[in-house]
């Protein structure tokens, strides 16, 4: 018997099926990014230890949750322009750029130096989106990247304040 194909998922958009394709692209990297450095952000929430502890457990859980929240809208923005998005842990592992950190120990102030890069990283990535959104004419997604640009921003203006002696 033979299989009957799935539909493909049709959304429509009035972006240009091979920019809205580039967008997607750009957003999935973003959205992986945003994957690896709320779980690396969690797991310095759990392991953070010395005389700040509280201020930086509270702090880095506080961030770990708006990384986490701006995760359904990218992957809603990718599906907008017709697109699919990540599916798996695996999907994540293969475009993340954002590097794990597997260390036993970490200390406090490397963890704060190390999560101010990852976030100046994950600026630099929506900066570059920005072009490819705004030369796709996405109007949509080019307002949302300002927005989660400014949050990150702000995350690695709070980890450099917290780290200054």
């Amino acid at each position: 018997m033979a299989k009957t194909p799935k539909p493909k998922l049709k959304t429509p958009t009035d972006i240009a099926s091979n920019a809205a394709m580039t967008v997607a692209d750009a957003l999935n990297a973003i959205l992986a990014d945003s994957y690896a450095l709320y779980l690396k952000t969690k797991n310095f929430h759990w392991h953070v230890s010395g005389p700040h502890f509280r201020d930086y457990h509270l702090m880095l859980d506080d961030q770990a949750t708006q990384i986490l929240g701006t995760t359904d809208e990218i992957a809603e923005r990718v599906r907008k322009t017709g697109n699919v998005t990540l599916r798996s842990i695996g999907d994540i592992a293969r475009r993340q750029r954002i590097k794990d950190n597997d260390a036993e120990f970490v200390s406090a102030t490397d963890m704060l130096a190390e999560l101010r890069e990852d976030n100046l990283a994950l600026v630099a990535s929506l900066r570059e989106a920005k072009e490819i959104v705004d030369e796709a004419k996405d109007n949509a997604t080019s307002g949302i990247l300002d927005d989660w640009t400014d949050q990150a921003e702000q995350r690695a203006w709070f980890l450099f304040e917290a780290s200054r002696n």
